[in-house]
């Protein structure tokens, strides 16, 4: 069995990869650059963009199943590039879909996000939740997604999977999500500031229980089906900076004044997930936080080695 993963070289998805090869299945990366994560020629690659259409058609090529991952997944970016963000996670998965249309692909798992209950008015949501018209252009962008895995479903028989994930955290994380942000702080030896009482809560996923959760949407049972992959434990902002200082080593947490309206949180199920699927997240926040600074420490420590490496006389 053959997967296309678009966004193969990130962060969620340079993980699937792993747990792809781990189950005995092989992966073909579709990315805009080779995975800093794998050794050069270690997993088939095919460079290109979602907005070429004859690449990903070319790159689906004997695959049996696409995950498709790769979206501007930063709220910040997205609120900067509006139409860049809007042609990437809109205009990239129609092409993917059509593209899978074209290349007779069986199944399309498609990458959401739980911020789509984001404007729903309940507090606890599940799969049933009716989703409310979205107010961030974010969460607009992948809903726009789901809607098209249903509409190519329903017009061209692509089976698919929606996959709605909480906040991924651990190794090769993007540096500006917040455990990474808390964590560099820490390791500079600066204070951890926490908005107001620090008790807004998210639920946090580690990335390596997430990529399981992905490649199990690649069950039969999964066909035509959405899923929640979140967390299990609610987890505080305060949560995250005792669980980076305990990592770290005695590091300060100030807090500062309440944001105006910050958001509390809602508790998604995954129940439907660990029915269906066999899957929950397994690995508790605190071991998950402990995992990702000695991932970081040693990069940092690589990275010092390198420039060791290098003649006194260039750096003089």
């Amino acid at each position: 069995m053959r997967v296309l993963i678009t966004g193969g070289s990130g962060f969620i998805g340079s993980h699937v990869v792993d747990r792809l090869r781990e189950h005995g299945v092989t992966p073909r990366i579709f990315d805009l650059m080779s995975s800093p994560h794998h050794a050069p020629g270690e997993v088939e690659t095919v460079l290109g963009s979602l907005l070429d259409p004859e690449a990903l058609r070319l790159a689906m090529a004997g695959c049996h199943a696409v995950i498709h991952l790769a979206a501007v997944a930063d709220v910040k970016d997205v609120y900067e590039e509006p139409a860049y963000a809007e042609d990437i996670n809109t205009r990239g998965t129609l092409n993917v879909l059509d593209a899978a249309r074209r290349s007779g692909i069986e199944r399309v798992v498609y990458g959401s996000t739980t911020w789509v209950y984001s404007d729903c008015r309940e507090d606890s949501v599940d799969e049933d939740t009716t989703i409310a018209a979205p107010s961030h252009l974010y969460t607009a962008t992948k809903l726009a997604g789901e809607t098209y895995c249903v509409a190519y479903r329903k017009l061209y028989g692509i089976p698919y999977t929606i996959l709605r994930f909480g906040i991924p955290y651990g190794p090769r994380a993007r540096a500006g999500a917040v455990v990474p942000i808390f964590v560099n702080k820490a390791l500079a030896g600066e204070p951890l500031t926490v908005a107001g009482d620090g008790l807004q809560f998210r639920k946090f996923v580690y990335v390596e229980d997430l990529a399981e959760g992905i490649v199990l949407g690649l069950k039969p049972i999964a066909v035509d089906r959405i899923y929640n992959l979140d967390g299990s434990e609610r987890v505080t902002i305060l949560d995250i900076a005792r669980a980076v200082s305990n990592a770290v080593g005695d590091v300060e947490i100030i807090h500062t004044e309440a944001r105006p309206g910050d958001f509390a949180g809602k508790e998604v199920s995954s129940e439907r997930a660990r029915d269906e699927l066999g899957w929950e997240a397994q690995t508790p926040f605190t071991d998950g936080v402990a995992r990702y600074v000695a991932w970081r420490r040693e990069r940092v420590a690589g990275e010092q080695r390198s420039w060791e490496a290098v003649d006194q006389m260039l750096l003089a």
